[in-house]
C-alpha cells in the first residue's frame, strides 16, 4: 500500500465480548487480514479500532466474517459518528449507557449466524454476561443441578444413570462442547473449552459421570462469577469517566433548541442551567455560577466563574445560569479528548502484557503434549498402572493448566490503575506509561506554570524610610504605569486595586526599557528599573531577591521599591520533597533568568537548576541525563507551555499540566495531570507502584496455586474439583485482586 493513500480509522462495537483471551483472539485474527494497516480491541471498552484505506465497505463484512469465525457468541456493529467530518472514536460511550446515542449503530451480522442467537444457550456460549444471559445461565445451571441431585439420590444404574447424568451434563456445559468443536472445525484447538470438554467428557469415559458434571457445573459458575466481576470492574471505570455530555441548549433566534455537542460550532453560544455539563470549551458571556471541576480536575472545591472566564466541557453547573460562547467543537473538546485518551489508553500495552500474552499462546500446547503424555507413558512403562487412572490424572492436569487467571487479571489490573489515576484527575494515556512510571529515576521540571503559578503577582512593598507607608508607595507606582500595558505594570494596578483618576497626572513620559516619569498632583514620580534611576543620579541599594523589581522615586528621592514575582506553587516545595525521599534526582529546566531561577530552586529543593534554555537546549539537557542514567532508568519531563512540546516528546515520559496548560503540550504528553498540581506527580508514582505490585501478585498467585495443583494431579491426590477451582477460584481471585487497585486513596 502506497503512503498516499489516506487511512481511515474505523470502530466496531463487540457485544457479548466478556473474556480477555476471545479479545486477544480477535485483535490477532483481524490484524493479519490484507488492508489493515492497524488494529487494536479494547477489551474494557468492548470495541475494536482498526485502520486502513478510504475504501471500506467489503472490509467491514469480511472483517465481521473473521470475527463470527472466531468467535460466533460476539455480535459485531459499527459505530458511525452523527456529526458528519468529525470523528470522535470516544463517541462509541452514546451506546452504552443513557438513551442519547449519538451514533448510528450498524449492525453487520454475517449470514448464516443467526442460530447463535436461537438457541438460548446465551449466544452460544458462556462468556456472555449480560443481565439477560445472567438469567438464563442461572436457570441452566439450576436444572442441570437438580437433574445431577436426581441422578446421585434415585436408585439409577446403567443406562439410565448415565442418560441422567448426560442430560444434566447438556443443560449445562452443551455450549462449551458445541464451542470447542467449532473452533477445533476452524483450526483453533488450545483454549479453554477445548480442555474443559476433554477433561468432562474423559471423566465420563472413564465411568466418573458425576465429577464430570460436576467440573462443568462449577466451571460454569465460576465464569458466570467471572463475567459479573469484570462487568463491574468494567461500569465502575466507565461511571468514573463519564464525562460524556448528552445535549446542549444552542441559542437560536428564536430562543434555544436542544442538539447533540457535536452539531454546535465555534462562535455559537449555549446556554448551561443549574446542574447542566458544560457541553463544550468556551468563553462566559453572561452569568454568574460556581462549577464543580471534579470529573476533570479531581478537586472537590467548587470553581467561582463569571463574565469573561474560560470553562472546559465536563464541568458541572451548580447554581446560576451561564451563557457560553462556544471556542472549540466538541472533537476538539476537553471532555471528548479526555474520554478518547483513556478509552483507547488500552492500545498501549504495558511490557508486562505483552509478556503475558505471548506466554499464554505458548503455554497451553506445552500443557496439553504434557498431558498427552502423561495419560501414556505411565501405564505403558510402570507395571501395574492402569490407563483409566492416568487419562483421568492427564485431565486433572489439562483443566488446572489453563490460563484465564492471567490473561484476564492483569489487562485489567492495568485498567483499574489508569481508572483510579483519573479519580485523582491524572490522565494516563496507555498502561505501557504507567509501567514506565515505576521506574523514573529523573524527574526534570519546567519552571513557568509547572512549579509556579505562572501568574506576576506583587509579592513585596518596601518602602525607604518611616516618611512614607507601603500604600502610598504602591499608589505612586500604580499611577504612573497607569498608561502601561506591560504584564508588570498590570500586575501593580491589580495590587493597587482602586478606581484611579487619570486627570491626577500631567507630563506622562514612558522611557523605552527604563520606565515612567510622571507628575502626580504636582508632584514628580519616577518609576522603573535600575537604569532610570541612575540616569536621574539617585542612590539605592539592590534588593537580593527573586523576580523583577520596581523602583520608586519621589521628588528626586529614593523612595522605595516593588518586587514582582511568579508565585510558586502551594504543593510545589512538598512535591519535590516527596519525590527525593523516593529516591528521584529533580532537576529544573528554565528559559527564565539565572537569579529568579536559582532562588526558586533554591526555595523549593530542587537538586540541579539550568536557566536561561530555548527549547532547543532543555532537549539537549534531556539527551545529556539520558547517556547518565543505568538502561531500565526512565527520565520524565513536567512542563506545560507550547515550547515544551519538544522536551515532552523527548522524554521516556511526559507529563503535561493540563488545567491552564497549552493543547500542544497535552497532546505530546504520555500522561496529563488536570489539577495543575506538581504533588500529584507523587500520586501517580503511587499508583504505577500500587499497580505493578498487585499484577505481580497476580502473576505469582496463579501460577503457584497452579503449580501446586499440576503436581497433585499428576501424582493422583487432586480431584476434578480442585482442579476446577485452581482455574476458575484463581481467575476469579484476581480478578477481584486487580478491582483493589480501583479502590485507591
Amino acid at each position: 500500500m502506497t503512503e498516499a493513500v489516506s487511512k481511515v480509522k474505523r470502530e466496531l462495537l463487540l457485544e457479548g465480548l466478556d473474556c480477555a483471551n476471545c479479545a486477544m483472539k480477535i485483535e490477532d485474527g483481524v490484524r493479519k487480514m490484507d488492508g489493515i494497516s492497524s488494529c487494536s480491541v479494547n477489551f474494557v471498552k468492548q470495541t475494536l479500532t482498526f485502520e486502513s484505506s478510504e475504501d471500506q465497505g467489503p472490509l467491514i463484512s469480511e472483517i465481521t466474517k473473521k470475527i463470527k469465525k472466531l468467535e460466533p457468541h460476539v455480535s459485531v456493529r459499527e459505530l458511525v459518528p452523527k456529526a458528519a467530518g468529525n470523528h470522535h472514536p470516544q463517541s462509541s460511550r452514546g451506546h452504552h449507557h443513557d438513551g442519547h446515542v449519538n451514533d448510528h449503530v450498524h449492525s453487520h451480522e454475517a449470514g448464516g449466524h443467526s442460530d447463535d442467537h436461537a438457541d438460548g444457550h446465551n449466544h452460544g456460549h458462556s462468556h456472555d454476561h449480560g443481565s439477560s444471559g445472567i438469567r438464563v445461565m442461572s436457570i441452566r445451571l439450576a436444572a442441570g443441578a437438580v437433574i445431577t441431585a436426581a441422578a446421585m439420590l434415585l436408585p439409577v444404574t446403567g443406562w439410565a444413570e448415565l442418560a441422567m447424568f448426560l442430560a444434566a451434563y447438556l443443560v449445562t456445559g452443551g455450549d462449551i462442547v458445541v464451542q470447542a468443536l467449532r473452533n477445533i472445525v476452524r483450526g483453533q484447538v488450545f483454549d479453554e473449552y477445548f480442555l474443559m470438554s476433554v477433561a468432562t467428557i474423559g471423566a465420563f469415559c472413564v465411568g466418573q459421570y458425576p465429577e464430570g458434571v460436576a467440573v462443568m457445573l462449577f466451571y460454569q459458575i465460576g465464569e458466570m462469577f467471572q463475567g459479573i466481576a469484570v462487568n463491574r470492574s468494567r461500569k465502575s471505570i466507565s461511571a468514573m469517566m463519564d464525562l460524556r455530555p448528552d445535549y446542549a441548549n444552542l441559542k437560536t433566534g428564536d430562543g434555544t433548541k436542544q442538539v447533540t455537542p457535536e452539531e454546535v460550532r465555534v462562535g455559537d453560544t449555549i446556554v448551561v442551567k443549574p446542574g447542566e455539563k458544560i457541553p463544550l470549551d468556551g468563553k462566559v458571556t453572561a452569568g454568574r455560577s460556581m462549577a464543580d471541576t471534579s470529573a476533570l480536575t479531581g478537586e472537590s472545591v467548587p470553581r467561582e466563574l463569571e463574565a469573561g472566564d474560560e470553562v472546559l466541557s465536563g464541568f458541572i453547573n451548580k447554581n446560576g445560569v451561564l451563557t457560553i460562547e462556544v471556542t472549540k467543537i466538541y472533537g476538539e473538546s476537553t471532555a471528548a479528548k479526555i474520554l478518547d485518551l483513556v478509552q483507547n489508553a488500552s492500545s498501549n500495552k504495558a511490557p508486562t502484557e505483552n509478556f503475558i500474552t505471548k506466554f499464554a499462546r505458548l503455554y497451553t500446547p506445552v500443557v496439553v503434549i504434557v498431558a498427552l503424555l502423561l495419560a501414556l507413558v505411565p501405564p505403558l512403562v510402570v507395571s501395574g498402572a492402569t490407563f483409566s487412572d492416568w487419562i483421568y490424572r492427564a485431565l486433572i492436569f489439562l483443566v488446572i493448566s489453563c490460563p484465564c487467571a492471567l490473561v484476564v487479571s492483569i489487562p485489567l489490573g492495568f485498567f483499574g490503575g489508569i481508572g483510579a489515576a483519573s479519580k485523582a484527575g491524572i490522565l494516563v494515556k496507555g498502561s505501557n506509561y504507567l509501567e514506565a512510571l515505576n521506574d523514573v529515576k529523573y524527574v526534570v521540571f519546567d519552571k513557568t506554570g509547572t512549579l509556579t503559578k505562572g501568574t506576576f503577582k506583587v509579592t513585596e512593598t518596601r518602602p525607604a524610610h518611616d516618611g512614607i507607608s507601603p500604600e502610598q508607595l504602591l499608589e505612586y507606582a500604580a499611577f504612573a504605569e497607569l498608561h502601561s500595558s506591560h504584564p508588570i505594570a498590570e500586575s501593580i494596578r491589580e495590587a493597587y486595586g482602586k478606581d484611579m483618576d487619570a486627570s491626577r497626572i500631567q507630563d506622562y513620559n514612558e522611557a523605552a526599557g527604563h520606565g515612567v516619569r510622571v507628575k502626580l498632583d504636582g508632584v514628580d514620580v519616577f518609576a522603573g528599573n535600575a537604569k532610570l534611576l541612575k540616569e536621574e543620579g539617585i542612590a539605592a541599594q539592590q534588593p537580593d531577591a527573586p523576580g523583577t523589581v520596581v523602583y520608586v522615586a519621589v521628588d528626586g528621592k529614593y523612595a522605595g521599591y516593588l518586587l514582582i514575582s511568579d508565585e510558586v506553587k502551594e504543593d510545589a516545595a512538598q512535591a519535590v520533597g516527596a519525590l527525593q525521599k523516593r529516591g528521584k534526582q529533580t532537576v529544573m529546566l528554565t528559559g527564565d533568568a539565572r537569579p529568579v531561577a536559582e532562588k526558586v530552586g533554591k526555595l523549593l529543593g530542587v537538586s540541579e537548576v539550568h536557566a536561561e534554555l530555548l527549547p532547543q537546549d532543555k532537549v539537549e539537557h534531556m539527551e545529556r541525563l539520558s547517556r547518565l542514567k543505568q538502561p531500565k532508568e526512565k527520565i520524565a519531563f513536567v512542563g506545560d507551555g507550547m515550547n515544551d512540546t519538544p522536551v515532552l516528546a523527548r522524554a521516556d515520559v511526559g507529563i503535561a499540566m493540563g488545567g491552564l496548560g497549552s493543547d500542544a503540550a497535552i497532546e505530546a504528553a504520555d500522561i496529563v495531570i488536570m489539577t495543575d498540581e506538581p504533588s500529584k506527580i507523587v500520586t501517580a508514582l503511587g499508583i504505577a507502584g500500587r499497580t505493578r505490585q498487585i499484577v505481580w501478585q497476580n502473576i505469582f498467585f496463579a501460577l503457584a496455586v497452579k503449580g501446586i495443583f499440576l503436581l497433585l494431579g499428576a501424582f493422583g491426590i487432586a480431584t476434578m474439583w480442585e482442579a476446577v477451582f485452581s482455574d476458575v477460584g484463581v481467575t476469579l481471585l484476581a480478578v477481584l485482586n486487580a478491582m483493589r487497585v480501583l479502590k485507591l486513596k
